[in-house]
């Protein structure tokens, strides 16, 4: 562990919820997260956005801890059971690299913000030892400017969430304070970072953002007021991605709203309204894809040794 991964963890406000822990002294913050990354799953994913898994699929390394407590979450094993191992960062480095000698077409890094100082340094280390393809970071939008900095120069397309735009669904369902205003100023600095959206010959991206909107059932018109903010900020251009994959799992039928799934006139009103503000590059899913069936197996597939990895098709 180098010199600036180590200052960045000893008081660590490496997202926004600034809590100053020391983690190199084993202190934890809110996330739980310790020195080390810990990670629960390395896969071939088939089932992201187009662009994004392609025919080959994404090379996805799912990091356990979050910095959110969405009473919904499908990956609840890794984000707040905190399943998975600790690696050393050279691992971590040595993972990058086998994803790209498998031919997938990016590492996606999923829900990695807990862990930027570490991730920074390995990817650097992987790109001095031979690491060309695409990175992905793959994020629930909750970011800090100071967090994103770090990866300035080593992730090339952003894959974020805007969840909320009302603040008090997302405390309540979330736990997280200001999350729109904050998930606005961190997707603006991907912008910044990411500038134009570039694919190659076979339309994988190769540079750009692609921002993810889930659709709750009971708030549709809120997802109403994301789109607003996308269209007013990022252009018609914008790359968008609407989710219809909503699932009542973990806590959530303990929310009146939330323990049903998403209908299909609910759906088709965001759609439509995406439409009708003139946005025109989107990602839509069909109902069918509202399933538990395609929530991931976290079994360390991959972690601890490439011999463990196995071909996966997750959503």
């Amino acid at each position: 562990m180098n010199l600036s991964t180590q200052q960045a963890l000893q008081h660590c406000t490496v997202c926004p919820r600034n809590c100053g822990a020391d983690r190199i002294s084993g202190k934890v913050g809110f996330c739980g997260a310790g020195t080390l990354p810990k990670v629960a799953l390395v896969s071939a994913h088939q089932w992201e956005e187009p662009p994004i898994s392609g025919t080959r699929g994404s090379g996805t390394v799912f990091f356990s801890h979050c910095n959110l407590r969405c009473v919904f979450c499908q990956n609840h094993d890794i984000s707040q059971e905190n399943f998975g191992a600790e690696i050393s960062i050279e691992r971590l480095t040595e993972i990058f690299l086998e994803q790209q000698s498998r031919g997938l077409h990016n590492i996606n890094l999923v829900s990695a913000s807990h862990f930027i100082p570490q991730i920074a340094e390995a990817l650097e280390n992987a790109k001095a030892q031979g690491l060309s393809i695409p990175v992905v970071y793959n994020s629930n939008g909750y970011e800090s400017l100071d967090g994103l900095r770090m990866l300035d120069g080593l992730v090339d397309v952003y894959l974020p969430d805007f969840k909320y735009w009302d603040d008090t669904l997302a405390v309540q369902y979330s736990k997280v304070p200001h999350y729109a205003e904050t998930a606005a100023a961190a997707i603006l600095e991907m912008r910044r970072q990411t500038k134009a959206d570039i694919f190659d010959e076979n339309g994988i991206m190769e540079k750009g953002l692609i921002l993810r909107h889930l659709v709750l059932p009971g708030h549709y018109k809120d997802s109403f007021r994301v789109l607003d903010w996308i269209r007013e900020n990022l252009g018609k251009d914008a790359y968008v991605s609407l989710l219809n994959q909503y699932t009542p799992m973990y806590h959530a039928t303990e929310f009146r709203n939330l323990s049903r799934r998403l209908t299909t006139f609910e759906y088709d009103k965001v759609t439509e309204y995406f439409l009708e503000i003139g946005l025109t590059n989107g990602f839509v899913q069909k109902r069918s894809a509202a399933t538990s069936e395609y929530t991931p197996l976290f079994d360390l597939s991959g972690v601890k040794s490439a011999a463990t990895f196995q071909i996966r098709k997750e959503n």
